[in-house]
């Protein structure tokens, strides 16, 4: 997005040339099977040193993100303004050489600018000059060239009000600029927008972020979405699209939607969830079709409006003095005392946004729950189906994570009622369930980190590269990069994942330290060291970033033994599990 300049890094030129590579293998792939390919275009963001060549240009430095301590080695881009003449002369060139590199274009050309970048003034005037300057560059090089954009900007930058919005998507000649509606099955901007005032646009399901495994999805948006938008009023819809960040989860919402391409009419899920598990298991089994119609009514039914990002505990540990975060049992109306002293409500509220994002929550648990025991019931019958065992482990995950979610507060509960013994009980419960949880996930191949590492290390030419390529993989997935000893990373756990191996060796430890430091605090009567916390977390992060054990790229264990065993272990109490 033109938010970094660079993360970690640098990697080596062997790797840029592999990507070359490759990507002229795709296009060729592309335009063999009768697709357009969509090419970058200049979207203004420059290296520094161009200051120094051009030191008339008009090149502003743009806003810390998510970095910590706003760190100049990454952050805060340089952005040559688009109403400098330099602008579409770069444009121009960077169309041209993409050509000569490629040798043919499909003409359409992806640019974001302003994509979690805001312009740096709201004049709809000046903004008009940009739009119009972007799609000159592009079309100085391509006369043919249209220009497609993510319509993430208007759904997440309070910038873009209705003039701001209406002048740059006007600022193009009408046809030659396609809007992505980027998060139309939970915030359809056609809607709020008069149909992107004009312009044509594709409506677009996002569903995931970073990758996360979460069961989660909308099912009757996918289904009606794109038919709504399409036989609207004055539509300008031209198509319909997937956005999402990773893929490899919920198969469900995405076979749904990879139809509604297809569709003329809107699609009775509740019929077609009848038919799903018949045709993903291969054989029709009552109890399965009874257990998908619960999953339908509960994890894909959504309807909150909230982004899914991945916040289980176990996932994306709290980093907050255990003081602060709120429980359902002890409610505190007008305050919250912190060893004796009254802490207002305010700075409680702001440690707990800045440190502690609630995880989601959206449906009943007991209901699923309900779902799981159908599930497992019908293991016999189909024990020979790949799909169903990986259905199995992903609903049971999804089960016993949010019962961690539950057993974290039963801890935190009892550290504010000053209770060692719960708090030491309910601790090495939550530990014991996280590596249950590893050997389950164990028991299917698409919940490994094996195969994740063993991929990024076989793109190496040598051992160095090894080392770095798998370091990167590694820390994609756990803190990122840019922490310092004492102070985390502000994306970090942004890409977490549920994978086995990663639950035993990083999930766990990090939990245990935090326990740690929670009863030291309780048996002492200290405060909770939340310096020393976040130190030795950190360097535990570090640690594992850095090293090479090997994990099995292949399955282990009975997924339908291994369900049924943790059900009965962790679930079969309705007292604790009914939310």
């Amino acid at each position: 997005m033109g938010n970094l300049h660079g993360w970690g890094g640098p990697l080596p030129q062997s790797w840029l040339d592999q990507q070359l590579l490759l990507q002229k293998k795709i296009l060729a792939r592309m335009y063999e099977l009768g697709m357009t390919p969509v090419l970058p275009a200049f979207s203004g963001n420059v290296p520094a040193a161009l200051k120094y060549i051009f030191p008339s240009a008009k090149i502003t430095r743009l806003g810390n993100w998510f970095t910590v301590g706003g760190n100049p080695r990454w952050c805060c881009t340089y952005l040559l303004d688009a109403t400098d003449p330099l602008f579409i002369e770069i444009g121009k060139a960077f169309i041209q050489q993409q050509l000569k590199e490629y040798g043919r274009t499909g003409h359409i050309y992806n640019c974001d600018t302003f994509d979690e970048n805001t312009p740096p003034v709201d004049d709809p005037e000046y903004i008009s000059s940009l739009g119009a300057a972007i799609f000159k560059g592009m079309q100085s090089g391509d006369s043919n060239a249209i220009w497609l954009m993510q319509g993430w900007l208007f759904s997440y930058d309070p910038f873009w009000r209705p003039p701001q919005m209406k002048a740059l998507l006007h600022s193009v000649p009408m046809g030659r600029l396609v809007v992505l509606d980027l998060f139309a099955e939970v915030k359809p901007i056609w809607i709020t927008s008069e149909q992107f005032y004009g312009v044509p646009y594709i409506w677009c399901m996002l569903h995931n972020f970073a990758g996360n495994i979460e069961m989660y999805g909308i099912l009757d948006a996918v289904a009606s979405g794109p038919v709504e938008a399409r036989t609207s009023e004055n539509s300008t819809m031209v198509g319909v699209g997937m956005s999402m960040e990773g893929i490899e989860q919920n198969p469900v919402v995405y076979d749904l939607m990879s139809e509604m391409a297809f569709q003329h009419n809107k699609v009775d899920v509740k019929v077609w969830i009848a038919l799903y598990s018949t045709r993903r298991y291969g054989k029709s089994v009552p109890e399965i079709q009874d257990a998908w119609n619960i999953l339908y009514q509960t994890v894909y039914n959504c309807t909150d409006g909230s982004y899914d990002k991945n916040r289980d505990v176990i996932v994306a540990f709290p980093d907050i003095d255990p003081s602060f975060i709120p429980t359902p049992k002890l409610s505190m109306p007008g305050g919250y005392h912190h060893y004796g002293k009254s802490v207002s409500r305010r700075t409680v509220l702001n440690e707990i946004t800045n440190s502690f994002e609630q995880p989601h929550l959206w449906y009943s648990t007991s209901e699923v729950k309900d779902a799981l025991g159908l599930f497992i019931a019908s293991g016999d019958q189909l024990s020979g189906s790949n799909t169903y065992r990986y259905d199995l482990v992903d609903l049971t995950r999804q089960a016993l994570a949010k019962y961690a979610n539950q057993l974290f507060l039963e801890v935190i509960e009892a550290y504010q009622l000053n209770d060692v013994r719960g708090a030491a009980c309910h601790s090495q419960k939550f530990l014991e369930l996280v590596e249950d949880m590893d050997t389950l996930l164990a028991c299917h191949d698409g919940f490994l980190l094996g195969p994740w590492l063993e991929s990024a290390k076989q793109l190496a030419q040598d051992e160095q590269q090894e080392i770095q390529f798998e370091w990167n993989a590694r820390t994609q997935i756990t803190m990122w990069f840019d922490n310092t000893e004492a102070e985390a990373s502000l994306l970090r756990d942004y890409g977490n994942k549920y994978w086995s191996g990663l639950l035993q060796d990083y999930y766990g430890p990090r939990a245990a330290i935090y326990f740690k430091y929670l009863l030291e605090s309780l048996e002492t009567g200290n405060e909770f060291a939340l310096k020393d916390w976040r130190r030795e977390w950190i360097k535990l992060t570090n640690d594992w970033q850095n090293s090479r054990n090997a994990y099995p790229v292949r399955s282990s264990g009975n997924a339908i033994d291994t369900s049924r065993r943790l059900y009965n272990k962790y679930l079969q109490n309705p007292e604790i599990y009914d939310l």
